[in-house]
Parts: structure tokens; sequence; C-alpha cells
């Protein structure tokens, strides 16, 4: 059966590179398709309409034709700018970091993406338009690992599967979950996880939205958290991850 040479799609612009003289590769997290790379032709030309729709953390429709290589962009049209967004530097940490995140994380055209995208673009929304996204920031880390199969285990020791007792415990990065006192003792490659920590990511794992924003970690227990997290993310990934050395320059 042959496939149609143009199709619509509705994304969210991950981020762009220049190519050849005037044109752009985009990468997409399209809502059927998950991530795609397209061509937008003329998008650095000055008088280009497609430029101001194609920026990273915009929401849009797209026309794409099939092109020899990658799809062309032949229309698109903005459904979301997330303005706010670009107007606090820190707010354009949490959206960068977001959108490192699932393009590291996913694999080009993988197809039955609908709960990512709407994941994605969920989050965005909360960031730009709450006052603190740290904790939509927080929450989606922990709906990702869901949909991509990491979910780490937080209420039994990943060991002996006995239930995690309110105190100072272990977390393993190669099993993906905690590890009790006392099968990690004396075991290397663990990493310290205290009660109040475990505490908040048990509680972000089992809530739905509304209930996790009634979390108040203080300072101190939001840099556990978000430490721990993005070490995670760094295991699975094997490398580290750009965005939060620019998080920690905005803050500092």
């Amino acid at each position: 059966m042959n496939q149609p040479r143009s199709f619509r799609t509705e994304a969210v612009v991950i981020r762009h590179a220049d190519w050849g003289e005037a044109d752009r590769i985009l990468t997409l997290f399209t809502r059927e398709q998950g991530k795609l790379r397209v061509l937008a032709k003329g998008a650095r030309k000055v008088l280009s309409r497609k430029a101001g729709h194609l920026e990273p953390f915009t929401r849009v429709t797209l026309q794409l034709a099939r092109g020899r290589d990658l799809p062309i962009v032949t229309q698109v049209e903005t459904l979301d700018a997330y303005l706010p967004l670009r107007d606090d530097l820190l707010k354009v940490g949490y959206a960068a970091y977001v959108l490192e995140l699932i393009d590291r994380l996913t694999y080009d055209e993988e197809g039955n993406t609908f709960s990512l995208f709407r994941l994605l673009t969920e989050t965005l929304e909360r960031i730009a338009s709450e006052a603190d996204g740290w904790l939509a920031v927080r929450y989606y880390e922990m709906r990702l690992l869901d949909f991509l199969g990491f979910r780490p285990k937080l209420f039994e020791c990943a060991n002996c599967g006995r239930p995690v007792e309110p105190r100072d415990q272990y977390f393993s990065p190669g099993v993906g979950g905690v590890i009790c006192p006392q099968c990690g003792m004396g075991l290397p490659g663990l990493w310290n996880v205290d009660v109040e920590t475990l505490k908040y990511l048990r509680h972000f794992q089992r809530s739905s939205y509304a209930e996790a924003v009634r979390a108040r970690p203080n300072a101190e227990a939001r840099k556990k958290i978000e430490a721990l997290m993005q070490a995670y993310f760094t295991y699975l990934l094997e490398r580290e991850l750009n965005t939060p050395g620019f998080l920690k320059r905005v803050r500092t």
C-alpha cells in the first residue's frame, strides 16, 4: 500500500540545525510518530513565513511532503508558543531540560507515542503558566520513566523485595531502585538516599499531578531530589546531560 505523498501532524519543536545556505533541519516530537526529523526549506531567509513558527519550545501543526530523505515542511501553524517561557531564564532552562530528556531517551519514528506527547505538552504548559516549574519537572521525570519502562522501585527493596522501612536507604542505578541497608551493606556503586528524599520521590511516583503539587520540599530537599533524578538519567543515558549545567548557572 502506497503512503500518501503528504501528511499532517502535530508536534513540539525540540531543536533545529542549519542546513545548506538557507534551510533548517528540525527535530520534532510528534503526536503520532514520536521523534521525527524534517527539512524546512528557506527557513533561515529573512522573509521566511515559516521561521517564527519553528523555534524550540513551540507546539505546531505541520503539513509535510515526503521527500527523498526527510519530510519537507510545506505549511506550519503555531498552536502554542508558551510565551511566558521566553521571558524567564529559569523557565527556559526547565523547558530545555524537558526537551533534552525526551530527545535523548527516544528513537526516531517509534510511533504509539500519544501519552508521551501529552505529557510533554502538559509539562511545557505547566512550566509556562505556574510560578514555580520545579514540581512540574519532577513530575515529568517520574512519568517519563514510567512510559519508557524505567520505573524505579521505591516501595520495596529492589534486591530482596522487602517493604522499604522509614529510614535512610541506598539507591542502585544498575538495578533501578532502592536497596535496603541490609542488602546494600558494603556493595559498590550504590547512592545514599535519605528518608525525606525517598518520601518525595514516592509521592511523585504514585500521585496525580494535582496531588503531586501539594508537596512542599525545602531548598535542601529539592537539591537532593533533583541531583538524584539527574544522576539516574545520566546513568541510563551513559552520558552527561547538557541542561543541568545551564540551570545551575542561571540559579547562581
